[in-house]
């Protein structure tokens, strides 16, 4: 289902989620990874200041909403356009990235280069996909020859072969599976499986009955029925088809656990021997499956969720065939819509982005042909944007912030009276051991297996998500590869990666409003500074914790230290759910825990970090804010946007951050500092006594 995935930090499973289990992931990847911008146009004074008052409400009171008072301004000025469901901070900076993008890849669009070059491959899929003419001459032509090979399944067996072939094509259908690290043997690759292939992404929204849901799904019907009749199907088979995708995925979303499930590792770890797959599930061919994904010597396969592979392979062995080709069908109509004509293009759009989030308008066509070129050739491109963009200093400087965030944490630590010394010692070993890795990786893919031709937008889409497959599937019996980049250069976010105990800051989150050369500390350590301190909390999070210095799934916690971890993080579950982000909507606190708590422990660890740094050159009142109120405008700067009312219920479904309003309002009330900064008492709104406060790192 797309939609940009614009808030800072992932941990791996979020990552291989995100970038795994939608329905085609190659674009869809480049289009939410591509966030990022320049700070053309301040003045000097104010980013000598890092902060602009532009951005500020000063009619709004910080205790009541400092989220109005830091950001009304921002708000006010950037009034949602049909183009945006969400448009915050990141979408602005987008837009100057993507220009920067598209002046790199045009410049090579515009001369031939020699055949099977980096700089011919970027430069004619980029004119591929800008090539609409040829495209609505096509018309749906680049799947025909597909969608008859479906039709012609005889028996069962022929459906799993065809299922290898998909998935390599991009297409998921009943279960994902990829190659990743073995969370309990975090030096060596395994083969794992996950659920997937519910085209609407979310359980949610086949199961759920409330009103918003089920006219949603009710609107998915009319829009496969579309879909199929567009695709050259008659009205009755179209009809068919519709009550098929929908009998299949309700069966799936039945089995899929909730996402607050998916964030317990050890009960999404399951680890058999092939021998005990086949056996869990007979009914399903391993075999085939396997060697028409190339995979002939697995020896070993972790299944993430048991549940929803009996399920997938109970309908794999029920469904008739003819209903089986139907719904593949349908698989690969949804998959390539986007990359078709305009009426199929059109029409995907005004359900998933339209009807689901809110969008009025599609992006012009350049921009959907710069993320393409960006996701497939993504380590290309981020090479040239690096080369041209990133200067050395930023990285220098950013490497001295994340050690100073790393001396605070440990500070942190150490003065957590709820931890017994045992842990301590064992979490400094772990802090000691993160693995930095800021702005580009020191070894670049190498593309030269991916063909670029002239012949559709869907074969080059296909193409590329089948190199990138084959790129995953080559790790298997190879060690980890730990200095292997998970984000590309050109992508403004940041992750931390529990199996490899990493943290990972691309080039494009190092300018502002993240990081200003030009800021003194007080915005820097209150933007980047609690980015980097984010991502280090989530090594300690209710997820990162249980995984060891080594990137092992492992409990290495003295006896009675979980429970009062869990007793404190409780805490912030329970006052996230009681916010209502919409009148009878209430926020997921179990959901966005882990980011909840990377937040509260990121704030609190880059305001140590900042005192640390400032102490022998206290900084003074600029424009009439104090080091320490500027720290906290530069945090809630970052969280500056607009949403639609559609996306706000996408993203509290499925987005385990919590919405910007209350990564601001939510996550201040338990920062003492904050108080300190703002002269906030027990008569203002935000006030949360004491004792009431969330207190873990």
């Amino acid at each position: 289902m797309p939609s940009p995935y614009h808030f800072i930090t992932l941990s791996l499973y979020n990552i291989i989620l995100y970038l795994m289990k939608v329905t085609h992931y190659l674009p869809l990847a480049a289009a939410c990874l591509m966030m990022v911008g320049c700070g053309a146009g301040k003045q000097k004074a104010e980013m000598t200041a890092g902060i602009q008052l532009a951005n500020l409400d000063t009619t709004a009171l910080p205790g009541s909403s400092f989220y109005q008072y830091a950001c009304g301004g921002w708000i006010e000025n950037h009034p949602l356009s049909p183009e945006y469901s969400q448009y915050g901070s990141f979408t602005e900076l987008a837009e100057n990235n993507r220009k920067q993008i598209q002046g790199l890849i045009e410049e090579l669009a515009a001369t031939q280069h020699e055949a099977g070059s980096v700089a011919q491959k970027v430069g004619d899929l980029y004119k591929i996909v800008m090539d609409s003419v040829k495209l609505n001459k096509e018309g749906v032509a680049p799947i025909k020859a597909d969608l008859e090979q479906i039709a012609s399944l005889k028996d069962k067996e022929a459906v799993y072969a065809l299922l290898a072939d998909l998935r390599k094509q991009g297409i998921g259908a009943y279960l994902g599976l990829y190659v990743a690290a073995d969370e309990m043997n975090s030096n060596e690759n395994a083969v794992q499986l996950y659920q997937s292939g519910l085209s609407m992404g979310e359980r949610d929204y086949y199961l759920a009955t409330d009103s918003s849901t089920t006219a949603i799904r009710d609107a998915f019907r009319t829009h496969v029925q579309k879909m199929y009749q567009l695709a050259g199907f008659d009205e009755a088979t179209a009809k068919k088809g519709v009550e098929v995708v929908m009998d299949v995925e309700t069966r799936l979303a039945k089995a899929f656990r909730s996402r607050t499930e998916l964030r317990d590792p050890h009960a999404n770890y399951n680890k058999m021997s092939m021998e005990e797959v086949k056996k869990n599930y007979p009914t399903f061919n391993w075999d085939a499956y396997l060697s028409g994904l190339g995979l002939t010597d697995v020896k070993e396969i972790i299944v993430g969720q048991p549940a929803s592979v009996a399920e997938a392979a109970n309908i794999l062995n029920t469904l008739p065939v003819d209903q089986q080709a139907l719904y593949l069908q349908w698989k690969l109509i949804d998959s390539a819509a986007g990359y078709l004509n305009d009426e199929m293009a059109q029409q995907n759009f005004d359900f998933y982005e339209r009807t689901m989030s809110g969008t009025q308008e599609m992006q012009p066509r350049w921009k959907t042909a710069v993320s393409v070129v960006s996701s497939a050739l993504g380590e290309a491109v981020g090479q040239m944007y690096v080369e041209k963009y990133f200067p050395a200093a930023a990285k220098e400087r950013m490497v001295k912030l994340v050690k100073n965030l790393q001396t605070a944490l440990g500070e942190r630590i150490d003065a957590q009276e709820w931890m017994s010394d045992s842990t301590k010692i064992r979490a400094h070993e772990k802090l000691a051991t993160f693995h930095v890795k800021v702005g580009y990786p020191d070894k670049w893919k190498d593309y030269s297996k991916l063909e670029i031709k002239n012949d559709s937008y869907w074969a080059n889409v296909c193409r590329a998500s089948e190199w990138g497959f084959n790129d995953m599937y080559s790790r298997i019996g190879k060690p980890v590869d730990k200095d292997e980049w998970l984000m590309t250069p050109q992508t403004v976010n940041a992750y931390y990666n529990p199996s490899t105990n990493e943290i990972c800051f691309p080039a494009a989150i190092l300018q502002p409003p993240f990081f200003n050369m030009e800021a003194d500390d007080a915005a820097n350590y209150g933007a980047i500074g609690v980015v980097i301190g984010h991502e280090m909390t989530h090594g300690f999070d209710d997820q990162g914790r249980q995984f060891d210095k080594d990137g092992n799934l492992t409990d290495w916690w003295a006896p009675g230290d979980a429970d009062r971890f869990k007793e404190r993080a409780q805490v912030m579950v329970d006052f996230f759910n009681k916010i209502e982000v919409l009148p009878g909507l209430q926020a997921n606190g179990e959901l966005t825990l882990g980011e909840n708590l990377a937040d509260h422990g990121g704030l609190n660890v880059a305001y140590l970090a900042f005192q640390n740094a400032t102490k022998d050159a206290p900084l003074g009142v600029v424009d009439g804010f104090t080091p320490e109120q500027r720290f906290f405008l530069a945090y809630a700067t970052l969280w500056a946007g607009n949403i639609r009312d559609e996306q706000i219920r996408v993203y509290t479904k499925s987005d385990p951050h919590s919405l910007g309003k209350w990564r601001v309002n939510g996550a201040l009330p338990h920062i003492q500092a904050w108080y300190d900064a703002f002269h906030i008492t027990p008569s203002d709104p935000l006030y949360v006594a004491p004792e009431n406060r969330v207190n873990v790192w």
